[in-house]
């Protein structure tokens, strides 16, 4: 049964709720003061404000469920106090908690504070409902930050490469547990006015209830977050001026490792490389910035989680870490990806660009990569030459979360080049439906000259959000010589494929139940090519259950894929493959040191790694992903990966089995000093049905970080990896072949400091 009972009484709290924002929000809105002094955890001994200081700031309090009952007061009381001063802004979080031993909290890396109990807040300092400042922090003080943007694309919500310069401390109590954080307002960016106007929003979760509070009402009724702030006001005469960053950065390593392409054949090589580089950025009016990077730092210490790419058929998207492309990302980020950053590999230089004037906001990059000349034949005319790079963007808010604008991308390499022209805009039509539309073109030449292609591509969708019924229409249409260098486009983004894509969703919550929620939906996908030929589709319904700490989820999907003469080597002829399989997932999170996911598949899928001379067939499938994270101590997290597929042809005959473990741990001494350790096995063994070959691979990564800040850090690592293979002598010369052992195949160690010098 529906809570329709609970409509009155839940009605009228949020009615009071809401009654209550508005007073605060509308008028006057939230008045926050400027204080004299750094208030800390000290001022609030006790769980009260019991300083002259403490007593000067204002009070929050009040808060409401989104998640799991949207409208109901929170479970437990949570106060918070905000003032300001001409250099910081200040917040302090009182979390009371009626079971206070319950409170999950472990000291770990920063940004690795899922599981935990958090509180945060948000900050759209521009008051244009489009993008914010996101703060989160543990009951111990461990920070996460991130940039909100709003919208339905795949790049709207949180983007965590956001790397800003904070502090905050946290405290746990009899009560509860206590937390600070104090933003230097050098840290955000905001218009250069004599008062600001900003939105704010605070928020608490308590992962042993699965539940989300806010203030003001963060209402799964409506679409969108920040159309859901508090109006923000009373900070004045902040010097808006100019500040400055420089990070200069050492890196060295030693490397030996197998060269598997020098002369004569392969062989160990030992290499020694120092580095020296910097990254510059200067703000000026506290809205516009420019970043400067000089043999950037784009060593990357952090490895990328596990993906299975063997049998798939389209490229898998790793997300972006390197400092550079940090400020504004949001600013260049479109629905069609246009500007995927880490297609530029290895530059010398860059300079960027971003800011915001009144209701326009602009971006620009301009930088080389010389990764497209290396590794060339000494006779290949592209040998050394290296890709240039333009990006301009540019986009005006219009009303209320409205938004119209362009980019134009330039990547120009030998004699050729690849110029990408966007237009878009994003409308939201009511409470509850947006819009979303892109109309892109492209004109591109080959780097060795030739003749000249043009494409476009149309994206339109539709989707509505809301507590019984949410809503993705999308249609794209992308013709045959659209091509985007820079870019990142998945299949439905895919040239010569025009299509729709549809997915509902009903929800229920069921009262007096310990079933929070569940729900029903479905999703399909029709796809052809421009000619209007059939190549795809996919249609499956899908049902989801909620309680406090555990979710289910069942899936069953159907699938049909054709493969046109060109989409794969050998196909001559049309061929149609109809395939379907079933998914089952499990998570659960009651025990506070261990958080458990696990999804099985099985059914039938395609086989797109069949013996040389032999096209794609239906097989048999199954795949198995389980993921562990466990706290067993305070200071310690481990966290596990596995990933098992297995393919078999419906003959009986092994195709592949592919597996996939890793372990991460980490131990932490303070909130600065960590060890991490990882392990990661990787093993394909290969069946008669298949061209792919046994492959097996280990590799060991131990690091020890030392982090003041996201800037300022010090590093040593060392990382060694094995494989399975051996060198043997061929009439004089030297042959890699596959072995049933492991070998190591290469190590290194090496050192990075970088240190922000900040002004």
């Amino acid at each position: 049964m529906i809570k329709l009972t609970r409509i009155l009484p839940v009605g009228s709290a949020v009615l009071l709720c809401l009654f209550a924002a508005k007073l605060n929000a509308a008028d006057g809105g939230l008045m926050i003061p400027r204080i004299e002094g750094e208030p800390n955890l000290g001022d609030f001994q006790g769980m009260a404000p019991n300083s002259e200081l403490a007593r000067s700031m204002v009070k929050v309090e009040d808060f409401v469920q989104r998640l799991p009952d949207d409208g109901d007061p929170a479970s437990q009381h949570t106060e918070v106090y905000l003032g300001y001063d001409q250099q910081q802004l200040y917040a302090v979080f009182l979390a009371f908690d009626d079971q206070p031993e319950q409170i999950r909290a472990n000291l770990a890396s920063r940004e690795n504070i899922d599981g935990d109990d958090i509180v945060g807040m948000t900050i759209d300092t521009f008051n244009d409902q489009r993008a914010a400042f996101a703060f989160q922090t543990t009951p111990l003080g461990i920070q996460w930050d991130a940039r909100w943007t709003e919208g339905s694309s795949r790049r709207a919500g949180f983007d965590t490469t956001l790397e800003a310069v904070w502090t905050s401390d946290g405290e746990l109590t009899p009560q509860g547990y206590m937390v600070s954080m104090s933003i230097p307002l050098s840290s955000l960016r905001f218009p250069d006015n004599p008062e600001q106007l900003w939105r704010i929003q605070f928020e608490r979760q308590i992962p042993r209830l699965s539940e989300e509070s806010y203030w003001p009402p963060y209402s799964i009724n409506i679409e969108g977050r920040l159309n859901q702030t508090a109006l923000l006001r009373g900070i004045r005469d902040v010097s808006p001026g100019s500040n400055s960053q420089i990070v200069p950065f050492l890196f060295a390593r030693e490397v030996d490792a197998l060269d598997r392409g020098a002369f004569g054949g392969p062989r160990f090589d030992t290499t020694s490389e120092q580095d020296v580089g910097l990254d510059a950025k200067f703000v000026f009016n506290d809205s516009m910035v420019l970043d400067v990077t000089l043999n950037p730092d784009f060593s990357q210490v952090e490895s990328d989680q596990p993906q299975v790419t063997v049998n798939e058929r389209f490229e898998v998207q790793f997300p972006e870490r390197r400092p550079f492309f940090v400020e504004n990302a949001d600013f260049f980020a479109t629905d069609s990806t246009l500007v995927f950053t880490r297609r530029i590999v290895d530059p010398e230089g860059g300079v960027r660009f971003t800011g915001r004037a009144g209701d326009y906001g602009f971006g620009s990059i301009l930088i080389n990569d010389a990764a497209p000349g290396q590794n060339r034949a000494d006779t290949d005319p592209l040998n050394g030459e290296k890709a240039n790079i333009a990006i301009l963007r540019g986009f005006r808010d219009i009303s209320d979360q409205d938004r119209v604008g362009f980019l134009l991308t330039d990547r120009e390499f030998g004699d050729g080049y690849n110029r990408v022209l966007s237009l878009d805009g994003r409308f939201k039509l009511n409470n509850n439906w947006t819009t979303q539309l892109q109309l892109i073109g492209t004109d591109s030449e080959p780097a060795l000259g030739g003749e000249a292609a043009t494409g476009y591509q149309r994206n339109v969708q539709v989707n509505r959000v809301g507590r019984m019924y949410n809503n993705h229409t999308h249609f794209i249409e992308t013709t045959s010589n659209f091509r985007t260098e820079l870019g990142f486009q998945p299949r439905f983004f895919r040239p010569d494929t025009s299509g729709l894509h549809q997915n509902s969703t009903l929800n229920f919550y069921p009262e007096n139940s310990p079933i929070n929620s569940w729900s029903a939906g479905g999703f399909a996908v029709y796809l052809e090519d421009v000619s209007g030929t059939r190549i795809y589709t996919q249609i499956g319904p899908s049902f989801n259950m909620s309680f406090d700490t555990t979710e289910y989820g069942l899936s069953w999907t159907d699938y049909t894929e054709i493969l046109r003469p060109g989409d794969f080597p050998g196909v001559v002829t049309t061929q149609v493959y109809d395939y379907d399989n079933w998914q089952v997932s499990y998570e659960n999170n009651t025990l506070s040191s261990l958080e458990f996911e696990f999804s099985v598949r099985s059914g039938t899928t395609l086989n797109l790694v069949p013996p040389v001379g032999m096209l794609p067939s239906v097989a048999d499938t199954n795949r198995y992903d389980v993921e562990a994270l466990w706290r067993p101590i305070e200071r310690l997290r481990i966290a596990n990966t596995y990933l098992y597929t297995e393919l078999e042809s419906q003959g009986g005959a092994k195709v592949f089995s592919n597996e996939i473990f890793r372990s991460n741990w980490n131990y932490q001494f303070t909130k600065e000093l960590s060890l991490r350790f990882i392990t990661q096995y990787d093993k394909t063994d290969a069946g008669p049905a298949t061209r792919l070959t046994d492959e097996e691979n280990l590799n060991f990564d131990l690091l020890l970080r030392y982090v003041i800040n996201p800037w300022s850090a010090f590093y040593v690592g060392y990382n060694s990896n094995q494989s399975n293979f051996d060198i043997v002598e061929m009439e004089g010369q030297r042959e890699l072949i596959v072995a049933n052992d492991l070998r190591r195949d290469g190590d290194q160690f090496f050192v990075k400091f970088s240190y922000l010098f900040q002004r």
